[in-house]
């Protein structure tokens, strides 16, 4: 299927000629905002469902019981980490770089108090179901204004171009390594974390295709 065949990032209208822009078209800045929010939304939804936490955070987990470290602590050890695997991968840094730890955790601060935590077990897989295929959806909007992914979708991105593999693939192994490494180090996994482990590359990948669908359709319009 088409939507779980992307392989690249779209360039569109709205999207920057280049990360390092810092004057960037304010709908171009505008939707990044949206899309970083999105993830942020969507990464609430799943810490509120208490279904499982994802495998970044499993891995930081297991940093934290190896080390000593804070889960906080171990968040930024690792993607310090992540942004080193950047150099070889010649992945470029930008102002959606930036704003993308700074927008995201404003929104899960802000959002969480709000958010439902449902006792039942289906409630609480349809809750954290809703935070996978919206955080692919704000990855998916932030990506394509071209000004610079977060470390985790910056290795995503980078192997992809690498690999040539579709995009779904890419992060459905990086997942995969990422929790079962985790997982080793002794990090707490539920069934949440499954669901996003293999729904969450598909879901950028959907995401992708309509959006960029929906934005070409517009730029059609236009004229």
């Amino acid at each position: 299927m088409k939507v779980f065949a992307v392989k690249a990032v779209p360039t569109v209208k709205w999207s920057s000629s280049h990360p390092l822009n810092f004057k960037p078209a304010p709908v171009t800045l505008f939707l990044l905002s949206v899309g970083l929010t999105l993830f942020g939304l969507g990464e609430a939804l799943m810490i509120a469902a208490g279904f499982g936490v994802s495998p970044w955070l499993v891995f930081a987990e297991g940093i934290a019981q190896l080390t000593g470290f804070s889960i906080g602590l171990a968040t930024v050890f690792i993607s310090a980490m992540v942004l080193l695997l950047w150099i070889p991968l010649k992945q470029t840094p930008g102002l959606g770089t930036l704003l993308n730890a700074l927008i995201i955790a404003i929104v899960i601060d802000f959002s969480l108090p709000w958010l439902p935590s449902p006792q039942a077990f289906f409630f609480k897989g349809l809750e954290a179901l809703a935070g996978i295929i919206i955080v692919g959806f704000g990855s998916a909007i932030y990506l394509m204004a071209h000004l610079g992914p977060g470390p985790r979708d910056g290795l995503m991105t980078g192997l992809q171009r690498v690999t040539q593999y579709p995009i779904a693939r890419v992060r459905t192994s990086i997942e995969i390594a990422v929790l079962t490494v985790g997982f080793f180090l002794g990090g707490t996994v539920g069934i949440g974390t499954f669901l996003f482990t293999f729904g969450i590359g598909p879901s950028v990948s959907a995401g992708l295709f309509v959006v960029s669908n929906l934005s070409s359709k517009g730029d059609d319009d236009e004229r």
